[in-house]
């Protein structure tokens, strides 16, 4: 459900489609990496490392946000 959500929300922009798999890719379940995705101020190299890194999808979302 969240993931077809997802697909609606970022398939008119590419950019936030982009932002949005790899931020699957990086660990995030669907609705985080939705909620990072539509966001300009949280730089996305950083949010991979930091559960690269071994930190806490629920930490790593409080400190982005």
């Amino acid at each position: 459900m969240t993931t077809t959500l997802a697909h609606q929300v970022t398939e008119a922009d590419p950019v936030r489609r982009w932002r949005f798999d790899e931020l699957l890719r990086a660990g995030y379940d669907a609705c985080d990496a939705l909620v990072l995705s539509g966001r300009a101020d949280v730089d996305l190299h950083g949010a991979a490392a930091l559960l690269r890194n071994g930190c806490p999808a629920d930490l790593a979302i409080r400190i982005l946000l």
